[in-house]
């Protein structure tokens, strides 16, 4: 099999680039990161040279490129389907799909309101508009599946689904948006697996400053 190759951005600020990373690699499956720093909002014009969309995260496998962080999870799951990115039954799989998609193409307050700052010390902002309805629906989701699993994660154990509302974590967390002891026991679990710390810790060590990321 061809090599997967995972391009991404800044590991303290790309949101984006963080829900594939950490679904191959709490999974095990083996690739080649390349990281490509950007240090304002704009991104970085090399990206072009390597994505259509002139955006990261891009997973290249051989000559096939696919780009999205959502789509490379899905790429990936068929891949190695042993890897347990989704739920084995149907109605679960379609539940995590519809969740994931969800997140891909919602709660735009929190994530215009609170970037993704992996560095930035944790304190409360003034939510803008919007931001705790995001922040309540977001909670719904976690309780409902954990007690439906049985935790830790939201379908037992470490999914795609949880790889692609690994950035809200930290929202929550460095915003300090969520009391609920439910919430933080997810938060909790998530932190602790080994991806995330590998992730957080590479992204505590960065030189480079976003201004527009830094609310």
């Amino acid at each position: 099999m061809d090599k997967l190759t995972l391009y991404i951005g800044n590991k303290n600020y790309s949101s984006w680039s963080f829900r594939p990373w950490i679904a191959l690699t709490a999974a095990g499956i083996p690739f080649e990161e390349v990281l490509v720093p950007f240090d304002n909002a704009a991104g970085n014009p090399r990206f072009k040279e390597f994505s259509p969309t002139g955006q990261v995260p891009l997973l290249q496998h051989g000559d096939v490129k696919v780009w999205q962080s959502l789509a490379i999870i899905e790429y990936v799951a068929e891949l190695f389907p042993q890897a347990g990115l989704w739920p084995k039954e149907r109605d679960k799989r379609a539940v995590a799909r519809a969740v994931s998609m969800e997140m891909l193409s919602g709660f735009r307050a929190l994530r215009n309101a609170c970037p993704m700052n992996i560095r930035r010390p944790k304190g409360k902002i003034v939510p803008a508009d919007g931001v705790m309805a995001d922040v309540a629906r977001i909670e719904t989701i976690w309780r409902d599946l954990r007690a439906h699993s049985g935790g830790p994660f939201l379908f037992g154990g470490f999914s795609g689904v949880d790889a692609m509302f690994a950035p809200v974590v930290n929202r929550f967390e460095t915003y300090d948006l969520v009391t609920s002891s439910d919430t933080l026991s997810y938060m909790s679990a998530m932190k602790a697996h080994p991806a995330w710390q590998a992730w957080e810790e590479a992204a505590l060590a960065e030189p480079w400053i976003v201004e527009e990321d830094e609310v």
